[in-house]
């Protein structure tokens, strides 16, 4: 299986689920929408799909 690169950031994720979320009928504040990023961003690290890094500054 070859390697890819991918960036996601939780931004990234919140707008998605805004989107999704709105389109079903919800409407989540700030708040619930970040904390939504950050487990699906955990989840994701947890299952080995992304590994996280940081970026160094130069």
């Amino acid at each position: 299986m070859r390697e890819i690169e991918v960036f996601i950031d939780t931004e990234e994720i919140a707008e998605f689920f805004m989107k999704e979320l709105v389109q079903r009928g919800y409407v989540p504040s700030e708040d619930e929408l970040e904390e939504i990023a950050d487990i699906t961003f955990e989840y994701l690290i947890a299952k080995c799909i992304i590994d996280e890094e940081w970026e160094e500054d130069v």
